[in-house]
Parts: C-alpha cells; structure tokens; sequence
C-alpha cells in the first residue's frame, strides 16, 4: 500500500474553528481559496434552475462549448469540445488524467515544493512520485534543463504555473523548452492550470500553445471564486478524448449540474471577477511592503496565485508548530511548508492572501509584533 499524507493544513483550520468557536477573532490564510463568492449573476441562474429543473446526471454541452472559445480567445488555441471533460473540481481532473493515461509503477516527475495532492494522488493510483528539489535559482520551478537530466526518463511530468504554494510563473521560452525535452524523451506533460487569471505580471501561458498532446487539468474553484461549487475540467488530445470520457463516468458519472449552469454565466462575468483580482493585487502589496518588518526576507516572487512562501528557516525548524502557536497567538491561520515540501518544507510557510484587504492589514497588525518577539527569542 502506498502512503498517502495529511494534508496538515486541515489541522490548523480545524484549529482555527475551535477557536472562532469560542469566540476568537480569526484570520484564515491556510487554505488556497478566495473568501469571496460566485460571481452574482452565476448565483441568480442557479436560483432560477433550482425552480425551473429537477436536474440530474448531465454534462453542458453550451459550458464545454463556451470553454473552447476561452481557449481561442485567451491562448489562441483551437480546442473541440470533445477533448473537454467537465469534472467534480481539478482534483478528481487530475485523478482522471493519471488514471487513464499512465500504468501502475510509472513514474510521474514533479517539483518539490509542491501542491500535496500532486504526490499523494499518484501514490493513491500505484504510481512513483518523482519530487525534484527546486529552489530559489529556479524560482522553485522544474526547467527543461532538470527534466532533460532525469535517467531513466520518467513517463510523465506535472507542472503548475503559476504554482502552488509558491505563485511563480514559468515564462513562456521555459514552458517551450520543457515542451521540447519532453517531446524528445517521450513524457507526457500534465499542467496543472488553475490559477490562469491570476496573475500581477505578465499574463500566463498554457502548455497548449507549446505542447497540444498536453493534458490539461483546470477549474472554476480559484479565479471565478467558486470552490464549494465543485466544478472543474480537463482538456485532452482527441485521441485520448473517449477515454477520459470513459473514466470520468465510470469513477464521477456527471460533474454537478446546477454547477454547470452558474459556470457558464460565470464565465461571463469578467469585470466583477477582475475586481477580485485587483483586491489579491492590493493585498499581495501590502504584504511584500510588510515582509521587511516580520523579518521575512527569503520569499517565491508570487507572480501569481495567491500565496507568499516565505522562508521561516531562522525561526523554526518545525512549521506545523509553528503555524500553530502563530495561530494560538494571534488568530492568524496559515499553511505549514511540510504539506508542500516533505524535506525543506519545515523551514517554510505558506500565507494566502485570497482574503479581503481589511483582513489584511488586520493580519500584519497582529504578525508584526509577533515576529518580532520570535526573532528576539531565537537571538536569546
């Protein structure tokens, strides 16, 4: 039997809740999603369905049709809407990528930190995680150069980008020359694109537009705020197109219905959903203006997403404690380095700045101090 880890950030929410329970004031930045909700006219169509339908298992042919047109528009990628599978969020997408394109043994390469469900869901499917320590030189990003490097060459790589926890960006020369290599060593590509649209530099590139046999796992969990809704989808080579099918309803029948309805209007609604990004933008600078004074110069550039992965190293060798006493002290939840780094992970922490800017500032209010009581202590 494969092991397959915690996912440690629960804990400290499960925390926070004890807490909030009784009567604390709290913060979350543990978990990687918005706090904000659907977009306003994707939540009155779902009204409007839950009186006019019953609904059932069923899969929106307008949504997979409006995703293809996402994909023209945004990347200049032509994509058919028989290569989109609609699932239950981009975890069970990932599922449905590994499970019908590799076998039992093959090794999956990935970059170490890492999202956790990317290394526990291809041990859950009997396959070898392949975890390559990428560190600040490579803006915690596998390279082309990396993947040229691995002997044997493994069967398939996962790249997120921007990615999770660190929000870094692969630029588009990189993702072309990871394209490249893996075209010449054989290895399929999953990329794991659901922070597109998140971005405060340059905007983000999909694997398509290098590599069109990539696998792409995405969702509207993130950028159109919809979490809860479970609703998610994967783009795969036409080839491969009945399979996927095949095993998304054999493991997950239909993604939710009356989700599929709010996603098609949420897709629409472009000015509301660019307000929330410009709140992560503001956020994401009050934060960086306030490292210097929580002692917090080892950071990911967080060129997209919404996390800060800051080196707590001169702290604390043990994140999960440390997460928890910040939690105790001060109502501030954040996410131990240990969920997305089993090795270096202890020494980092993960902030998500998905939260409103009061909360914000509120957080650097309490942090401040405390940081700066912790590193007093470490220099006693």
């Amino acid at each position: 039997m494969s092991d397959v880890e915690p996912f440690y950030a629960i804990s400290i929410s499960g925390l926070a809740q004890k807490l909030k329970a009784e009567g604390r004031s709290i913060i979350h930045m543990e978990f990687g999603q918005p706090s904000t909700g659907a977009p306003r006219a994707a939540i009155e169509r779902a009204h409007a369905i839950l009186d006019e339908e019953a609904m059932g298992y069923w899969e929106s042919a307008p949504l997979k049709a409006r995703i293809c047109r996402h994909y023209a528009e945004t990347y200049g990628v032509g994509v058919e809407p028989s290569q989109i599978t609609l699932t239950c969020g981009a975890s069970p997408a990932l599922v449905l990528a590994l499970s019908a394109t590799f076998r039992p043994g093959d090794v999956i390469a990935m970059a170490r930190p890492g999202y956790v469900a990317y290394r526990n869901t291809v041990r859950a499917l009997r396959m070898t995680a392949l975890e390559i320590p990428c560190g600040a030189d490579t803006r915690f990003q596998l390279t082309a150069e990396q993947l040229a490097a691995i002997q044997p060459a493994p069967a398939g790589v996962i790249i997120a980008s921007p990615a999770n926890p660190t929000g870094t960006v692969i630029p588009g020369d990189e993702l072309e020359a990871i394209a490249h290599v893996c075209r010449e060593r054989g290895i399929r590509i999953v990329s794991d694109e659901i922070y597109h649209g998140l971005s405060y530099a340059e905007p983000t590139r999909s694997m398509l537009e290098f590599e069109p046999t990539a696998i792409i796992v995405n969702s509207f969990s993130k950028y159109f705020s919809m979490a809860g809704w479970r609703l998610g989808w994967l783009v795969v080579p036409k080839a491969e197109a009945s399979r996927a099918v095949a095993y998304m309803g054999a493991l997950f029948l239909t993604a939710p219905a009356l989700a599929q309805h709010a996603g098609l209007v949420a897709m629409d609604c472009r000015d509301e959903l660019e307000g929330h990004v410009a709140t992560y933008r503001r956020n994401r600078e009050l934060l960086l203006a306030a490292l210097p004074e929580l002692g917090l110069g080892e950071i990911a550039p967080p060129d997209g997403a919404f996390y800060i992965w800051a080196d707590v190293g001169q702290l604390t060798d043990d994140s999960l404690g440390f997460c928890k006493e910040l939690l105790q002290d001060t109502g501030v939840a954040t996410a131990p380095g240990i969920d997305f780094d089993p090795v270096e992970g202890r020494h980092f922490i993960r902030m998500s700045f998905a939260v409103s800017t009061p909360e914000i500032e509120e957080a650097i209010r309490r942090m401040v101090p405390w940081f700066a009581a912790r590193r007093a202590s470490a220099a006693a």
